[in-house]
């Protein structure tokens, strides 16, 4: 294990992480969207090609530049529309009503039948 991912391994807040690389960051912006800042930069991390290996610095300014990117995502964005998450991913254009909930809670949870119900049925 090289040492950035040694010590990365030891952060666990987006707080962290951000003071970490040195990003100036609002705290109000990180309370609301610290797991999907997190999430973000992991997959940006896993769909970098570039990655320095041997290169220390500029192993730590990619990554640096990788999370202040994450960060920015939501600074601009939102949760909903970044869906960073697969519960966000497959709930677009789907509610749940009051009437499906009601209907659910005698259900079998092994049925198939979801309390969701598709727009086009409201």
């Amino acid at each position: 294990m090289d040492e950035l991912t040694r010590r990365l391994s030891a952060l666990s807040a987006a707080e962290e992480f951000l003071e970490f690389f040195g990003i100036r960051y609002d705290q109000a912006v990180v309370n609301v969207n610290r797991l999907h800042i997190l999430k973000r930069f992991q997959q940006y991390l896993r769909q970098a090609k570039d990655l320095p290996a041997e290169d220390s610095i500029e192993q730590f300014r990619r990554y640096r530049e990788l999370l202040s990117r994450a960060y920015g995502d939501f600074v601009r964005s939102t949760p909903a529309k970044e869906k960073v998450f697969k519960v966000l991913q497959q709930v677009e254009g789907q509610r749940v009503t009051l009437d499906a909930l009601r209907a659910n809670l005698h259900r079998d949870p092994r049925a198939k039948e979801s309390p969701v119900t598709h727009p086009e049925a409201a």
